[in-house]
């Protein structure tokens, strides 16, 4: 039975009446502060927090007049509070609010990334264990080189996730920064105190210096950041993808009872979701290049960056959401063929031991350039025949002048290539 996974509404944190709720929570907590200064009556302050509300299509109506996201806001949110309305929104800027209250969002959205790359963990170390032991051919140019196991590779998964996940820390920390210093930072009609308090209240640090906008470049490193994530997901399922192929198969995306592969072709099992995910990191190399073209504003504040972080923030975060989950489900229920990993293994009969047979050679005595020469004239000998590299060698006298008949099944043994795997798994924590 196929695993399917229930990810967390990413997209519930981008809607208008997310935004404009934590709009609202701003712009009360600074109410707050400003009552702690004495600015403010604190009976005021209850009475504004206990009436403040608003509503989504109202404000979308006063916008098409007021042309101000913010001010259409605010007004209606003075519509419910009545006269204490003039208390709110006292010595701040518009950005003060959507910049602080945008923190908060992609805080909150880094965490939810977060969570979903953690469920990727012990999914990627239950299958390094199952495949530990399981040997595969390694590829190098998409070439034959030598064994690996499978659990190898995906334990180079799990820890290239466990990087992405330290990255992401970082970036939420980035992006974790609030503003209230008015129309071009200097705080020159509200006490800092306000941002300490009101960042405080949110799990926000104030940001040390702004000017009316808190600086792109951090939401540039936490698009980024996307980007990188996503890279890892491309990644894995472009390996994925390159296993199904008809002529490897050495593992395979789930294919569901009732699924379809083709309209025309009715024995097509395609990679569709490992193909989805490739797609979608251009998305997020897309998004992340626009978040850097968002770091350059004129002077103090420009808008060029809102209309384009309206679509890049949570597509981006929506996205890879996504990718997440979708990567889940298929590492879950991935189908894996050792039966076609060992005959691939064998293709080309016995080429893949080719170096331990060139150092057990320079080991007895031979010199590195003798050596080469042999073994790969040897070697390309096999692969132009198709006969087995082995008994070209053991039917070479002057390399059995060398090599004992033992020196050469030790050089064909795949157990000495792959002896030291656990090693590394123990090095990762996967022992």
């Amino acid at each position: 039975m196929i695993k399917r996974y229930t990810r967390p509404d990413m997209g519930a944190l981008w809607t208008d009446e997310s935004k404009f709720r934590t709009w609202l929570e701003v712009e009360l907590l600074a109410c707050e502060a400003q009552a702690e200064l004495g600015v403010i009556p604190a009976d005021v302050v209850r009475i504004i927090r206990e009436r403040a509300d608003f509503s989504v299509p109202r404000i979308q109506e006063l916008e098409k007049t007021l042309n101000h996201d913010v001010i259409a806001f605010l007004t209606n949110v003075a519509e419910h509070v009545g006269e204490y309305a003039r208390f709110i929104h006292l010595g701040m800027t518009s950005s003060d609010v959507v910049d602080t209250a945008l923190s908060v969002i992609l805080r909150k959205a880094g965490m939810l990334l977060r969570t979903g790359l953690d469920g990727l963990l012990p999914i990627l170390a239950a299958r390094v264990k199952e495949f530990r032991h399981t040997p595969m051919i390694g590829r190098t140019h998409g070439v034959h080189a030598e064994p690996i196991t499978f659990g190898l590779k995906l334990a180079l998964w799990y820890e290239e996730i466990r990087r992405d996940i330290e990255r992401l820390d970082r970036a939420i920390q980035t992006v974790s920064v609030g503003k209230i210093s008015g129309a071009v930072g200097t705080y020159a009609h509200i006490d800092p105190f306000v941002e300490r308090y009101v960042c405080e209240k949110l799990s926000l640090k104030p940001s040390p210096v702004s000017t009316q906008v808190l600086q792109r470049d951090r939401h540039a490193e936490f698009l980024c950041t996307l980007a990188v994530i996503g890279g890892t997901l491309e990644k894995c399922a472009t390996e994925i993808r390159h296993l199904q192929k008809t002529e490897v198969l050495e593992a395979e995306e789930y294919f569901a009872a009732g699924q379809k592969g083709s309209s025309a072709m009715p024995h097509k099992r395609n990679p569709i979701t490992c193909e989805r995910i490739a797609g979608m990191s251009r998305l997020l190399r897309g998004y992340a290049l626009a978040g850097l073209e968002n770091q350059a504003l004129w002077h103090e504040r420009d808008i060029t960056h809102s209309s384009v972080e309206r679509v890049i923030l949570p597509d981006a975060t929506i996205t890879l959401d996504y990718m997440i989950a979708k990567m889940r489900t298929i590492l879950e229920n991935l189908l894996v063929y050792p039966g076609n990993m060992t005959r691939n293994l064998q293709a080309t009969r016995g080429l893949i031991f080719s170096q331990q047979v060139l150092l057990k050679l320079i080991g007895k005595g031979m010199s590195r350039e003798d050596a080469y020469r042999v073994v790969q004239e040897h070697a390309m000998h096999a692969w132009r025949e198709n006969i087995e590299f082995r008994d070209l060698l053991a039917d070479d006298p002057a390399i059995t002048a060398i090599l004992t008949p033992q020196d050469i099944d030790e050089c064909f043994d795949i157990h000495r290539m792959l002896a030291r795997v656990d090693e590394i798994l123990e090095r990762l924590g996967l022992s």
